[in-house]
């Protein structure tokens, strides 16, 4: 099965490469494995069993948390970890080179990072081959503190969107989650990003506590969180009608997760044109529930991957992550579907262009999803 990243993956089919003087290869042609076998009658054949693909995209990391242990456990308590290891000065710079380096190391050159460090804003947007977004977080739950927040937030991107480079990474915005951050300055980050065009990703629906905490008040996320949470209400909805009623869905935010969801909620999505990212191996290690990857698929609902943090993640590859959506989703979810999804829907998710190869390319700008290249 080949997938050039423009269409869908052709399943039966082939790609022919000739080998050039310097010892490279060239890629002459992507199609139906019996055609090009009449075609070119004697090309050496090496038979493969997965999935050839341009380059993964990483839709969603945390790259200042590289250095925090991996911490399975239940959703609640990892918040609390999160929490203690950015109270000990852990999150930052140093964390974010390293966590770079891993990413760089599963091939993967275009990530959406979320960005708690100015440092690390910089560090990203000056970084020479590698794309995506540095999405800035905000977290602000408490209404009358919003302002203060808005303006500050404002000037900050501001000053990052002078940082950014052609063809490089792109200044975003992260309201780090609907419980996290008031409604009036949920409402003022949108329209800020609008205002700058910059990309937003929110996390949402990730675990069923969040969608208790935003439904009654309570339940074990509440008791998380605990004087965190300030004078935040519960909207007594589900957090993604609770976006919509808010004209947050409107802006088109990639959402982060989006296990704990109805019908309901996935048509909203569907009708804003937002995209989703799934991050199965999290959600396996801190019990938020399965991804209802066929409700999504019913709804036409563009799905890409990421890996999350290494608190949460054993690793950075979305390679990996491929295989664990494949392992989760069994049937319902082909292998081109979800390579589909960590190739173009990654880059939708991110609002770029996505990688393709075609002829006259470098061969090895495919990848071979779960076999080496040789």
């Amino acid at each position: 099965m080949v997938y050039g990243g423009i269409g869908a993956a052709q399943s039966g089919a082939a790609a022919l490469a000739q080998r050039r003087p310097d010892g490279g290869r060239t890629l002459i042609a992507i199609g139906a494995t019996e055609r090009l076998r009449e075609r070119f009658p004697d090309a050496e054949e090496r038979p493969r069993s997965e999935v050839l693909a341009p380059r993964a995209v990483n839709a969603h990391t945390h790259l200042d948390l590289s250095t925090m242990p991996h911490t399975p456990g239940t959703y609640e308590a990892f918040v609390g970890a999160v929490i203690e290891h950015t109270r000990s000065g852990a999150r930052g710079l140093p964390a974010a080179r390293e966590g770079l380096a891993k990413v760089r190391a599963s091939g993967v050159r275009v990530v959406g990072d979320v960005v708690t460090d100015e440092a690390v804003m910089a560090f990203l947007l000056a970084e020479p081959d590698l794309g995506g977004v540095a999405y800035w977080e905000v977290i602000g739950p408490d209404p009358y503190d919003a302002d203060r927040l808005l303006a500050a937030t404002r000037e900050r991107l501001q000053r990052f969107l002078t940082w950014q480079r052609p063809g490089g990474v792109r200044v975003g915005l992260s309201p780090h989650a609907p419980h996290t951050v008031s409604a009036p300055l949920l409402r003022g980050l949108t329209d800020l990003a609008r205002a700058l065009r910059l990309p937003l990703q929110i996390h949402v629906a990730e675990s069923p506590g969040e969608r208790e905490l935003h439904v009654s008040g309570g339940g074990p996320l509440r008791s998380a969180l605990g004087p965190l949470l300030g004078d935040w209400r519960p909207s007594g909805t589900s957090p993604v009608r609770y976006l919509d009623a808010l004209g947050v869905l409107s802006a088109r935010p990639t959402l982060v997760h989006m296990v704990e969801v109805d019908d309901d909620d996935v048509r909203r999505v569907a009708r804003a044109g937002c995209v989703v990212v799934h991050c199965p191996r999290s959600n396996a290690a801190l019990g938020c529930g399965t991804f209802p990857w066929v409700r999504f698929a019913r709804a036409g609902v563009s799905v890409a991957l990421g890996t999350d943090s290494l608190g949460s993640s054993p690793d950075l590859s979305p390679f990996e992550e491929w295989r664990a959506a494949r392992s989760v989703h069994g049937d319902a979810a082909s292998p081109a579907q979800l390579v589909w999804s960590a190739v173009k829907g990654g880059a939708r998710a991110l609002g770029l262009r996505p990688e393709t190869v075609r002829r006259g390319d470098a061969f090895d700008a495919l990848t071979a999803w779960g076999v080496p290249v040789h």
